[in-house]
């Protein structure tokens, strides 16, 4: 599948100078659709693990179905105050600011190995709260694995040490 061809790319989102990836045109392509979550799966298939994470809202999309496929359980990462039960919680440095996601607290019991899924690694930030989320649980992580990584943004330097998948690189 040429995702390259499917995925619209949009100057100066959210701001001057970006050039934002818009995952919507593959996800409203069935073959896409399906071609996404098939390759993300195919990089933990021979991985053991018990359950997957994912940040809201596009680590859902494709986590979700992951875990379905898989027959695991899926744990969602929300940003602070949305999930109704007591939370572990990390804070991560945005580009101006920072930013709090939440997990909760009986979502991962000790020794547990764990899957990150998401749509994009850029800086890492995020994906390395998360990891940091899951260590505090108790939990393992054995893999990340994101639909899209921007290279230049240097995102596997925040997770160093861990294994990271990614399918189209930009």
């Amino acid at each position: 599948m040429d995702f390259k061809s499917l995925i619209r790319t949009i100057p100066d989102f959210p701001e001057e100078g970006v050039l934002f990836r818009d995952i919507t045109p593959v996800l409203q392509n069935r073959e896409g659709l399906k071609a996404a979550i098939d390759q993300m799966q195919a990089c933990i298939k021979d991985i053991e693990f018990d359950l997957i994470v994912g940040p809201e809202s596009r680590g859902f999309i494709f986590g979700v179905p992951l875990a379905y496929n898989l027959n695991k359980g899926f744990i969602p990462v929300r940003k602070k105050g949305k999930l109704p039960y007591k939370t572990l919680q990390k804070e991560y440095a945005l580009e101006y600011g920072t930013a709090i996601v939440e997990m909760h607290v009986d979502a991962i019991q000790p020794g547990q190995k764990i899957v990150i899924v998401d749509d994009l690694l850029a800086t890492g930030g995020t994906s390395k709260a998360i990891v940091d989320l899951v260590k505090e649980a108790g939990g393992e992580v054995v893999k990340l694995v994101y639909l899209i990584e921007l290279e230049a943004l240097k995102g596997r330097e925040a997770l160093k040490g861990y294994n990271v998948e990614s399918i189209i690189k930009y």
